[in-house]
């Protein structure tokens, strides 16, 4: 995970890692080399980067499915803090990485191993890194969500495509905001099962005369042995995995 972590510092690492041979020879009134100037900047940048790896997880992986998914279901089922809030997030986050694993490989073979080994220098290695998540969110968004950002990037007088690809201040926004529509359109088909045990129930109870007494303190029994006999957490994580290209 800490390597995972690593690899998507250095992918969104700041252009002016790229220009790090440029910088000045005289620190602190002492000679530093260009080797040295290197490392303290890119040391620098890839701490600023990972005090920030939340967002970009959220931004370039598939985490806000999972997550929304999941919060759906505990919402769902009326469970208002159980499973909690840190193992709806750990679960989420190790779904994730496994869902990027493939991604994340490629992205260290192609691009940050070489730069580790000095085999290439950042501005070749910045591009081989973020290639791979590219390939990615293109699969994983809709047609539709692109073209949005891409007419507004039109209406605005801006370039939304540089050398032949989606510029990622296009590509990121639309995949986010597909995922989002995937996670409610998910969300949605779980908690159908359990609005039907809530009316059942609620019906039940009317007809009873039993005015006093909640419904959904009676159907929530119902609803967690519902999901415990259908294996509903397999199929739920099942279903999600499958659901990315």
């Amino acid at each position: 995970m800490i390597r995972y972590l690593l690899l998507i510092a250095a992918m969104i690492a700041v252009p002016e890692l790229a220009q790090a041979q440029q910088f000045p020879t005289n620190l602190f009134g002492g000679p530093v080399d260009g080797s040295a100037a290197s490392w303290i900047i890119r040391t620098f940048g890839l701490l600023t980067i990972l005090s920030i790896a939340p967002g970009i997880l959220i931004m370039v992986t598939s985490f806000p499915r999972f997550i929304i998914a999941f919060s759906i279901l505990r919402s769902g089922m009326g469970l208002s803090s159980t499973p909690s809030n840190m193992i709806l997030t750990s679960l989420a986050l190790f779904m994730t990485f496994y869902v990027m694993s493939p991604t994340m490989d490629q992205s260290w073979r192609e691009g940050v191993k070489p730069l580790l080994d000095n085999q290439m220098t950042e501005t070749e290695a910045v591009p081989k890194m973020a290639e791979p998540f590219r390939t990615f969110m293109i699969a994983n968004t809709r047609d539709k969500d692109l073209r949005l950002f891409v007419d507004l990037a039109n209406e605005r007088k801006q370039n939304p495509v540089v050398d032949g690809k989606v510029d990622y201040r296009v590509l990121i926004p639309a995949f986010m905001l597909s995922e989002i529509r995937r996670g409610f359109e998910i969300g949605f088909l779980i908690i159908l099962p359990f609005l039907v045990i809530d009316m059942i129930v609620s019906t039940i109870t009317m007809a009873m005369g039993m005015m006093m007494l909640p419904p959904t303190s009676i159907s929530l029994p119902f609803k967690i042995l519902f999901f415990v006999l259908i294996d509903g957490w397999n199929l739920l994580v099942g279903s999600l995995v499958r659901s990315f290209h």
